[in-house]
């Protein structure tokens, strides 16, 4: 059965297919996402009541780096343009102990959610500000004159002053006058950026009340001003700051900002296998199971206090990920298994694949260099044999040392690629046409494979 989208959100169908244009296989874990994606559409649509009882699907990924975990879950924030962080379960400590907090990945969800609204609101007021912006200038470098009471309408007088302002207006909106010097009044301070803990306010006040005392004290810079002389080019971005700062309302945004957050944010949490407790961890597994029991609350959903206001977890998407060599899913705490519901196994690449991630994708590396040399007035082309061969040197260099996925064709393609971008600046008169064939690339990587000492090239 076909679901509509009433262009709400893509379909699971759709959402696949998107993905398909940046990453090759892995089509179970890529189905799985598009599921949770789709839920998330679905659980909007249902009753107040239902709606806070339906949880995400969180979902665990294994396999091995360079696979694709990574770039599925950020490609997916993207297509549902929702907040996304990724961290690294590694880099937590458990509380007690010097290191993040697990509640800082929230905060960061929090703060990427507040760039996106304040992102959006700029843009949809971009058009009017500027428009704003160019009379304020206008006046600056023409001032108009009005005539006075008891003018004779018929002088001339105000028709030659409305033709030099149609004059200095043509030459602005054209930029003829970027650079020219002017006088304007700004804000002396419009944001507080200062550490307040110099002030009677140490590292443990609650931060709510900290982002209140900054607001107010920015309140009260920001009502002084001073004369500045800028170019004209630098006035349009002081003035757009100002304008922005007095009509997006940054109550409105935080509001915006927690509901996104909460109801549609997805943490990625990297590496989640080091913080799994096994045999071979001796010391150690106390600290990690303690960064699992730190976690736990924050993945079955809780309260988290941010600078903006009080975020709650029940409704946000974690992705967990990790390779799981030296441990295996169970070895995390049985309360966090049963939190990460769907799991799916990610396949190893093989050459293949690597061919075709060089080939299919949108942003392709070889299309990345294309783009780099084009810069420089240089046509780069890529043979199929070429192609071919890249792929087939960075499975065998996988073979050979470590299997760090389609990570490997970067180190293949900078080892090909950089002696070229070295001399074209100054050795290659553009425009030129330059075409990467199979020769070339056995001669330039021949001694990859030979060298003892393999260690510098890998990732």
């Amino acid at each position: 059965m076909v679901i509509p989208t009433g262009k709400q959100t893509l379909t699971p169908k759709e959402i696949v297919q998107e993905l398909d244009k940046y990453i090759i296989g892995q089509s179970e874990a890529k189905c799985n996402v598009a599921v949770a994606l789709r839920n998330r559409w679905r659980r909007m649509q249902v009753t107040q009541q239902l709606k806070e009882d339906i949880m995400p699907h969180n979902i665990l990924m294994i396999g091995p780096t360079g696979v694709g975990k990574t770039e599925i879950a950020r490609r997916l924030a993207k297509i549902a343009h929702v907040p996304f962080i990724k961290v690294e379960a590694s880099k937590f400590t458990e509380v007690g102990y010097v290191g993040r907090d697990v509640e800082s990945m929230v905060r960061d969800l929090v703060e990427r959610a507040i760039a996106m609204v304040k992102a959006e609101k700029t843009e949809a007021l971009q058009v009017t500000i500027q428009q704003q912006i160019e009379e304020l200038l206008l006046d600056i470098v023409c001032p108009s004159t009005k005539a006075k009471e008891g003018t004779d309408t018929k002088s001339d007088r105000p028709q030659n002053i409305d033709v030099v302002r149609a004059h200095f207006r043509e030459q602005l909106s054209s930029g003829l006058l970027e650079q020219q010097q002017i006088e304007i009044q700004v804000s002396n301070n419009p944001t507080y950026q200062g550490n307040l803990t110099g002030i009677g306010m140490g590292p443990s006040t609650d931060e709510g009340i900290i982002m209140n005392f900054q607001d107010m004290l920015s309140s009260f810079l920001s009502k002084q001003t001073k004369k500045r002389k800028v170019t004209i080019a630098e006035a349009r971005n002081l003035l757009l700051a100002e304008e922005l700062a007095k009509q997006i309302d940054m109550h409105i945004v935080k509001e915006e900002a927690i509901e996104r957050a909460s109801n549609t944010g997805i943490i990625f949490i990297d590496e989640i296998d080091k913080i799994a407790h096994t045999t071979q961890t001796h010391g150690s597994g106390v600290s990690r199971e303690g960064v699992q029991r730190d976690l736990l609350p924050i993945v079955e959903g809780s309260a988290i206090h941010t600078k903006y206001g009080i975020v709650h977890t029940d409704h946000i998407l974690f992705i967990g990920a990790g390779a799981f060599h030296m441990a295996k899913p169970s070895d995390l705490i049985p309360e966090l298994q049963g939190r990460f519901p769907i799991r799916v196994t990610l396949e190893n690449l093989s050459q293949t694949h690597f061919y075709q991630i060089l080939d299919e994708p949108k942003s392709a590396l070889p299309m990345q260099y294309q783009a780099l040399l084009a810069v420089e007035g240089i046509t780069l082309h890529f043979d199929l044999e070429a192609k071919k061969e890249i792929a087939a040197m960075a499975y065998r260099l996988n073979e050979a040392i470590e299997n760090i996925g389609a990570r490997r064709l970067q180190t293949v393609m900078s080892h090909l690629l950089n002696p070229i971008l070295f001399d074209v600046p100054d050795c290659i008169v553009p425009p030129m046409e330059l075409t990467i064939t199979k020769e070339m690339v056995q001669k330039s990587l021949a001694s990859l494979l030979q060298h003892k000492d393999l260690n510098q090239y890998i990732l």
